[in-house]
C-alpha cells in the first residue's frame, strides 16, 4: 500500500465525484483484510493526506463562509419556515422534503463542476451550500425529535 497516492488511486477508483458505489465497496473491504485497523501505525498519515486537496485546491470550508446574498436570504427563508412549522410534524417534513430535493440539486451540480468542468472554484462554493443545507436539514430533524419526546 502506498501513501503517497490520493484516496482514488489508493482505492483504484476513477477520480470523479460520481464513484461507482459497489467498487468502491468491494475495494474498501479488500482493503481492510489487507491492514488490520488495530495495527495500522500509518494512521497519523493518513489523516495528513485525507486533509490534502487532491487538485491543489483548498475549499476553505472551514474559514470560508462568504456566499451569494441571495443564498443568504434563502436561508432566512428556510429558517422562517422551519420556525414557523416547529410545532407541525407534516409541515416539517414536507420542507424536509424540500430541501432534500434543493440539496440533491445542487449535488448534481458539484457533480458536473468536479467531474465535467472541472471548476474547483465553484465546487468549492457548492460544497459550503450544501453544508448549510445539511445544517437546516439537521435542525428539521431536531425538531421532529423534540415532537416525538
Amino acid at each position: 500500500m502506498n501513501l503517497n497516492q490520493n484516496h482514488f488511486e489508493l482505492l483504484g477508483l476513477p477520480a470523479r465525484f460520481a464513484v461507482d458505489a459497489a467498487a468502491l465497496e468491494a475495494r474498501y473491504r479488500e482493503l481492510q483484510r489487507e491492514v488490520h485497523p488495530d495495527r495500522f501505525a500509518a494512521a497519523p498519515e493518513i489523516e495528513r493526506r485525507a486533509s490534502m486537496q487532491l487538485r491543489g485546491v483548498d475549499p476553505e470550508i472551514k474559514t470560508n463562509t462568504a456566499m451569494p446574498p441571495e443564498f443568504l436570504m434563502e436561508q432566512m427563508s428556510w429558517r422562517e419556515r422551519i420556525e414557523a412549522g416547529s410545532e407541525d410534524p407534516e409541515t416539517l417534513l414536507r420542507l424536509r422534503a424540500g430541501l432534500r430535493e434543493e440539496s440533491r440539486k445542487i449535488y448534481e451540480k458539484l457533480r458536473g463542476q468536479l467531474d465535467e468542468s472541472s471548476d474547483d472554484e465553484a465546487a468549492s462554493r457548492s460544497t459550503r451550500m450544501l453544508m448549510f443545507y445539511e445544517k437546516l436539514d439537521d435542525e428539521i430533524d431536531d425538531k421532529l425529535a423534540e415532537l416525538e419526546t
